[in-house]
C-alpha cells in the first residue's frame, strides 16, 4: 500500500478519536482505513493503536509516530499547494508600500503596462516615506532604497542608484563652490528628515575614508523632492539620489557639488514575508519589476 495514505489513514484515525469518523474525513469506508493502519502497523512491525470496543488511542510508540507523520503530511501538504499556487492564475488585490520619491518617480509609469499583463490583479500602492511592517499593516511587499535593515524579510535585488551631492548654479554663484568636504560646514544644508542619523551626512572622500558632516540648513523636509525643489530655488546643497535630481541636472536647474566624490551607491530592493512559497501576484510583481530593471540580468543605476 501506499506509505503516506498509511500515514494519513493513521494521523487521520488518532485525529478523529476511531475509525469511523476517520472513514468519513477521509472519504473512504470503514474498512479501507482499517487495512491502512494495520498495513502500516505490519510493515513497521509495532503496535501504534489501543483499540477497544469503546475508544481508539495511540500507544506510547504510536504516539510518537504520529508526531513525526503529521509534519511529514503536513510538508506534503504544502508541497501539493506550493506546485497549484505555482502553476495557478496571479490574481487578487496586491498591496505595495513604496518611497513617495521612487514611487513616483519610476514605479507609477510602469504599473499600466504591468496591469496590461496580469488582469486579474489589482494594485494598492501607497506611497510614504515612514518605515513600514509589511505583516502587521497588511502589505504583501514594499520596495525599499539603500541599505535594509535586518529582519526576517525575504528581498530581492531590482537595481541601483547613487547619492550625489547638488545645488542650483544660482546658490554657488552667491555663495561660492565647495572644493573639499571640508568646506561643506560654511554651506547651508538641506536635510532629509527621516534619516536615521538625523541631519549627519556621511560621504566617502576620494581616500576611502568616511567623513561625517553635519550643519544646520534652511530646510529639514522628509520627502525627497520637497528637497530637490529647495535646492534648485537656491535654498542650499542637498544630497540625493541620481533618479530624482537626473532631469533636473539634464535641465541645468541644479548642478553637481564636489563631482569628483566616490558615487554613494545604494540597492533598491523588493521585500517581502518570509514563507515556503511566494504568492503568484508578489511574485509575478518582483519578476516584473527585475525585467524592468534589469533586462539584460544586470541591474541598472537609475
Amino acid at each position: 500500500m501506499d506509505r503516506l495514505t498509511e500515514m494519513e489513514a493513521f494521523a487521520t484515525v488518532v485525529d478523529q478519536g476511531g475509525f469511523t469518523d476517520a472513514a468519513k474525513k477521509m472519504g473512504i469506508s470503514k474498512s479501507a482505513v482499517s487495512k491502512h493502519v494495520s498495513s502500516l502497523e505490519a510493515r513497521l512491525g509495532a503496535r501504534l493503536l489501543n483499540r477497544t470496543t469503546r475508544r481508539v488511542s495511540p500507544t506510547e510508540i504510536g504516539l510518537a509516530y504520529y508526531d513525526r507523520a503529521r509534519r511529514v503530511l503536513n510538508d506534503a501538504g504544502e508541497a501539493d499547494a506550493l506546485v497549484n499556487a505555482m502553476q495557478s492564475q496571479p490574481s487578487g488585490l496586491l498591496r505595495i508600500s513604496v518611497a513617495t520619491d521612487f514611487g513616483v518617480n519610476h514605479l507609477s509609469p510602469v504599473l499600466a503596462k504591468f496591469l496590461h499583463e496580469f488582469p486579474d490583479i489589482q494594485i494598492n500602492m501607497v506611497l510614504n516615506n515612514r518605515y513600514v511592517e509589511l505583516i502587521s499593516e497588511g502589505f504583501d511587499l514594499a520596495v525599499r532604497v539603500g541599505e535594509l535593515e535586518d529582519s526576517t524579510l525575504r528581498a530581492r535585488k531590482l537595481t541601483e542608484t547613487s547619492k550625489r551631492l547638488v545645488a542650483a548654479p544660482g546658490y554657488l554663484e552667491t555663495f561660492g563652490t565647495p572644493e573639499k568636504i571640508d568646506d561643506l560646514s560654511d554651506h547651508k544644508l538641506l536635510h532629509y528628515s527621516n534619516q536615521a542619523s538625523g541631519n549627519l551626512w556621511k560621504i566617502t572622500a576620494p581616500s576611502g575614508e568616511r567623513r561625517q558632516i553635519r550643519t544646520a540648513g534652511w530646510l529639514t523636509v522628509n520627502d525627497g523632492q520637497s528637497l530637490l525643489n529647495a535646492a534648485a530655488s537656491g535654498l542650499g546643497i542637498a544630497y540625493l539620489p541620481t533618479f530624482l535630481y537626473r532631469k533636473a541636472l539634464e535641465a541645468g536647474e541644479v548642478v553637481e557639488v564636489l563631482p569628483d566624490l566616490p558615487y554613494e551607491d545604494l540597492g533598491i530592493y523588493a521585500v517581502y514575508p518570509p514563507g515556503r512559497f511566494t504568492q503568484p501576484k508578489v511574485r509575478a510583481f518582483i519578476d516584473f519589476l527585475v525585467a524592468e530593471y534589469a533586462p539584460d540580468g544586470n541591474p541598472t543605476t537609475l
